[in-house]
């Protein structure tokens, strides 16, 4: 992939750029080994790769500049803003939209946060692209409410120009640090989700809900989950940190009790919407935090398999020990972080790693998603 910022030293996100893709999976693949050393995994499945650019539906732009020139990406190794709007991770219609919305910032003349001089209105642009259809969601990241009313005058240009565009809203964020977004959130358009289709099931994005960033992949993995489960054939399923329940409803049927667990109280009025959607009602979707909820489960009413999709700090050594004495028939184990994988993997007693495949959500970074199914050791 040729990417101009690379080449000229402006950013280097994607630190292995220079690298052939086949180069970066045997790297990672070579990681993936080096954790898993002394762990007993029966059968290695070859890496799954997508796109090598254009394949993000995610940007996450600092708004810098001035008001009347703004620029929307990152400071540069000089500490001066580099506009990252044709980043060639983007799809082309993505990155119009971002040089659109640098001009969308000038014309409503919001001035950008200063966090040196803790000055200014606009911190963050959040724009998250739909596969399915092409459609967007726009987030303004705001200091405080005052730029709301000169967003709302040069909206309805913008939505014309871009129909595409269909859910805006605006974040509030006081707080003089780092964080991305605050608690409150304005939705400036009828419509509060995004639709996007993986494998013809409906996922629904909303804007504090996780989403994985490359759809092509994340397809990939939810199909790969939903075959590996095929072969344990459970009737009830519990699926932990669910997010807005990709892999549940993927494995999910009429004949499968589906549990889902996630502590997000956007990401399940998605999973809810989707089940709906699919016309399935064995499904329970619920806002709790999965280890407590694990935890106060009765041990006779454990469903035939159990997924979990932690963050990167992985399921830690309560859960570990909690899946293991539950001993469903099987775990399917998906994460981003093969570090807190591979210490979980090891605290967790009974079961045998029967599948384990990478998948290369991050081309061109360090990270990558690693999928695993457990089974169940037969019992003296």
């Amino acid at each position: 992939m040729r990417c101009d910022y690379y080449s000229q030293g402006l950013c280097r996100s994607c630190n292995h750029l220079p690298e052939p893709v086949s180069a970066q999976l045997a790297a990672k693949t070579a990681t993936l080994t080096q954790l898993l050393e002394g762990l007993a995994v029966e059968q290695w499945l070859p890496p799954v790769s997508g796109p090598e650019h254009a394949f993000r539906n995610k940007a996450k732009m600092v708004v810098m500049g001035a008001a009347h020139a703004p620029v929307l990406g990152i400071p540069g190794p000089d500490g001066q803003p580099v506009s990252l709007c044709d980043c060639p991770l983007y799809p082309a219609d993505m990155q119009a939209l971002l040089h659109e919305l640098q001009d969308f910032v000038r014309r409503a003349g919001i001035p950008p946060y200063r966090v040196d001089k803790a000055k200014g209105e606009l911190k963050f642009i959040l724009l998250t692209r739909s596969q399915v259809r092409g459609e967007f969601m726009l987030r303004f990241v705001l200091r405080s409410r005052d730029a709301i009313a000169r967003i709302e005058r040069e909206l309805p240009g913008l939505l014309a120009r871009w129909p595409g565009i269909k859910v805006v809203s605006v974040n509030l964020q006081p707080v003089h640090m780092a964080r991305l977004e605050g608690e409150e959130e304005i939705f400036l358009t009828e419509a509060t989700r995004l639709e996007e289709v993986f494998n013809a099931v409906p996922l629904f994005i909303r804007p504090k809900s996780f989403f994985q960033t490359n759809p092509t992949v994340a397809a990939a993995l939810y199909r790969t989950a939903a075959r590996w489960l095929e072969d344990v054939k459970p009737a009830s399923l519990w699926d932990l940190f669910c997010g807005v329940g990709g892999f549940g409803l993927h494995c999910a049927s009429p004949n499968v009790s589906l549990t889902g667990i996630e502590i997000e109280e956007e990401a399940i009025a998605c999973a809810r919407m989707s089940a709906e959607a699919l016309g399935l009602d064995r499904i329970s979707f619920s806002a709790l935090d999965s280890t407590g909820f694990a935890e106060g489960q009765d041990a006779t009413e454990v469903p035939d398999a159990i997924i979990v999709n932690p963050p990167r700090r992985g399921i830690g050594e309560s859960l570990c020990a909690q899946l293991s004495a539950f001993a469903p028939k099987a775990i399917l184990y998906s994460s981003c972080n093969p570090h807190s994988l591979a210490k979980d993997l090891r605290a967790i007693e009974g079961y045998r790693i029967a599948r384990v495949q990478l998948f290369d959500m991050f081309p061109h970074t360090d990270h990558f998603e690693v999928l695993c199914l457990l089974l169940r050791e037969a019992r003296p």
